[in-house]
C-alpha cells in the first residue's frame, strides 16, 4: 500500500500576534453552544480542542475560519497570519460534478494542469485517476482532495476538524508525521489519541462548566490531577450545559 505525500509549507512567518479571542459566544437552537470564550495562541502553539460536546468545538473552528459569525465577542488574525480549514463535513466543496483536476484547479494558484496533477499524484491519483469525477469519490478520497487543497495554501496557521476521518491508517501516518514536523501553529479537534498526542503541545477542553487550558502533551494532561479536580469542579458548578 502507498502513503500520500502530505507536506505543508508556509510561506511566510508569523507575526507577533497570531490569534486573539474575547468571549465569543454562540447559541444554536437555544443552547449556549459557546459562552464568553477567550484564547490568545501564540507561536509555534498545536492546540488540541478536546470534550465531549463536538459541536461545541466544530463551532469554534467554523467561526475562526469565517464560515460562522459568532453572537457576540471577537476574534483577531495577526496581519501576517493566513490560515487554511479542513472541516469536518466537505461535501458542500464537491457540489459541482467536476474531474479531480478541474476541481483542483478552481483554488489558488491556478497553475494549470501539470500542477495540479502533481499535486494530485502526491495524494495517489495518478494518471487515470486524476481525471475522476468528484460525485465517484469515497470519504479518504475526499478527505485526500482537501488536504491537497490545502496544502496549495502554504498557510502558516492550519485548522482541521477531524482529520483523520475515513482514512486509512497510511495517509493517517502521513499527515500525523506531517502535523509533528510542522513548526507553525495548529488548531485542531481530533478522536485519535496517537494523533493527539504526538501533534499537540496545548490542551483546551470545553466543559460544560467552563474551559480548561494546559500547556502540555495530551498524555500528561489525562494524567494530570489537578487537570481531573478542576474538571469535577467545573462539572458540579456547571451553569450552562450547552458549553
Amino acid at each position: 500500500r502507498k502513503s500520500p505525500f502530505v507536506v505543508f509549507k508556509p510561506e511566510r512567518p508569523w507575526g507577533d500576534i497570531i490569534l486573539e479571542v474575547k468571549g465569543l459566544c454562540k447559541t444554536i437552537d437555544g443552547v449556549d453552544v459557546l459562552k464568553n470564550f477567550d484564547l490568545v495562541v501564540s507561536k509555534g502553539e498545536k492546540i488540541a480542542f478536546v470534550g465531549g460536546n463536538s459541536l461545541a468545538k466544530t463551532t469554534l473552528l467554523q467561526i475562526l475560519a469565517g464560515e460562522m459569525e459568532p453572537d457576540s465577542g471577537s476574534y483577531r488574525w495577526g496581519v501576517t497570519i493566513t490560515s487554511t480549514y479542513f472541516p469536518k463535513e466537505n461535501s458542500a466543496y464537491f457540489a459541482n460534478n467536476l474531474n479531480l483536476i478541474e476541481w483542483l484547479c478552481q483554488y489558488p494558484p491556478h497553475e494549470g494542469e501539470s500542477f495540479a496533477r502533481g499535486f494530485l499524484g502526491r495524494m495517489l491519483f495518478s494518471g487515470d485517476e486524476a481525471t475522476k469525477m468528484t460525485n465517484v469519490l469515497s470519504g479518504g478520497e475526499k478527505v485526500r482532495c482537501m488536504l491537497a487543497r490545502m496544502m496549495l495554501t502554504n498557510a502558516n496557521v492550519l485548522m482541521f476538524d477531524e482529520p483523520t476521518n475515513h482514512l486509512d491508517l497510511e495517509s493517517i501516518t502521513a499527515l500525523n508525521n506531517s502535523l509533528i514536523n510542522y513548526s507553525e501553529v495548529i488548531l485542531f479537534t481530533s478522536h485519535d489519541h496517537k494523533f493527539v498526542t504526538t501533534v499537540a503541545n496545548r490542551i483546551v477542553e470545553l466543559t460544560p462548566g467552563g474551559v480548561i487550558d494546559r500547556v502540555m502533551s495530551y498524555d500528561e494532561y489525562l494524567a494530570s490531577s489537578d487537570v481531573n479536580a478542576l474538571r469535577d469542579k467545573l462539572s458540579s458548578n456547571q451553569q450552562d450545559p450547552g458549553l
